[in-house]
């Protein structure tokens, strides 16, 4: 006789408005009564204290205190949230789980921290983008220290940050909206979300006094959507996928194997971001050519980093270390000058000028005569960004 076993299925819940995300998860416990919802409440946790609670639709199984040793989300995730969802996969053989994030965790942090977790199968995550205040704090400037909500000292990230990356890592984002909400406006927030994570599925609720728990449960649940080979979005462009979707009022791609010059640039970066709400994407700057820069723009910050090196300033045998996509999206692009160095740049809003933006960035791009004076004298030119992306 052969035995199937299955594994349980993990959907992971996110989304910046407590009562929307709870209210999902709600509707999603009593249209299975079988599934089982784990949450942590967080607010202790500067002092090293989790709160964290396991319940189902018609009760709760645990509700525990529990000591950080740090008092940091990474240590919640590593010391409690993995082992937990293991534990629950044991005890609760043929139950699917429901994980609810605090509204301030970003759900790529919990993919980086479950990864090596192989008792469960992570199916969908879900981001909850309430209709009534998502524009609001998708262009707040406040920094969560300024509400109260950051997770540590060190915690600078911005309200808006949090947003983008709770919908940008999404498969599906559920657009959650009340009865006499405006259809047109949930529409146009519909299509930004769009703009923000071409890659998911939207599940209105919909602006009626009723919502289809059954229905939702089936566009949300078991869906097999998440892609655990998928890079973080700053990292699309290096596997040839889209970094973002054009439309000639709401979102600039912008796409060039020329690269930037570094003064240029850096003195365009508030005109570049001042009507989008969001950029993001990978460049190259003529004076550091070795490295992949990420840029990321967002509640009127910008920050840059690093993505590792370009395959071409790399020896061949060291081309391994990158993935097979990767690799294969380079071969495909390959510039016979360039390798596979090349910009791929999104930026996102709600009036933007498609002309303008793109007509700046050309002009941070170097000349023709600066092109040809070579890699060596690229490096020599002023750069205001030297030192500040080291390749770990």
């Amino acid at each position: 006789m052969n035995v199937q076993l299955t594994t349980t299925a993990v959907t992971v819940l996110s989304g910046f408005v407590p009562s929307a995300v709870q209210a999902t998860a709600q509707a999603l416990l009593i249209a299975d009564d079988r599934l089982v919802a784990v949450s942590h409440d967080i607010t202790g946790i500067r002092d090293g204290i989790v709160l964290r609670t396991v319940r189902t639709a018609t009760g709760i199984l645990e509700h525990e205190t529990v000591r950080i040793e740090h008092g940091c989300v990474a240590c919640t995730l590593r010391e409690d949230v993995v082992p937990t969802l293991a534990r629950l996969a044991a005890e609760q053989p043929g139950r699917d789980l429901l994980l609810v994030l605090p509204h301030t965790i970003e759900p790529e942090a919990v993919a980086t921290a479950c990864g090596p977790l192989t008792e469960v199968r992570f199916d969908s995550y879900v981001t909850v983008v309430d209709t009534d205040r998502f524009l609001d704090d998708l262009v707040s400037t406040d920094d969560l220290r300024h509400r109260g909500l950051h997770a540590a000292d060190d915690d600078h990230r911005t309200v808006a940050d949090v947003v983008v990356h709770q919908v940008e890592f999404s498969d599906t984002v559920v657009l959650w909206s009340r009865p006499g909400s405006d259809r047109d406006h949930v529409d146009r927030l519909g299509a930004l979300v769009h703009r923000l994570a071409p890659w998911a599925v939207q599940v209105p609720t919909g602006t009626t006094h009723s919502l289809d728990i059954g229905g939702l449960s089936t566009l949300v649940r078991g869906t097999r959507r998440h892609d655990p080979e998928r890079p973080g979005t700053l990292g699309l462009a290096l596997e040839g996928r889209a970094i973002g979707v054009h439309d000639p009022q709401t979102s600039v791609v912008f796409r060039c194997r020329r690269p930037f010059h570094p003064q240029r640039l850096h003195d365009a970066l508030d005109e570049l971001t001042a009507d989008a709400v969001r950029g993001r994407g990978q460049l190259w700057i003529a004076s550091q050519p070795d490295t992949v820069i990420a840029f990321e723009s967002a509640g009127g910050g910008v920050s840059f980093g690093s993505l590792g090196y370009w395959l071409d300033a790399l020896p061949a045998d060291r081309w391994m270390e990158a993935g097979d996509q990767r690799r294969i999206a380079a071969d495909l692009s390959w510039h016979p000058y360039y390798g596979d160095r090349r910009t791929a740049l999104a930026l996102i809003g709600l009036d933007l000028d498609h002309t303008a933006l793109t007509g700046l960035l050309s002009r941070c791009l170097l000349t023709d005569d600066e092109v040809a004076q070579g890699f060596a004298a690229w490096r020599e030119l002023p750069d205001p960004f030297e030192g500040c992306f080291p390749v770990q």
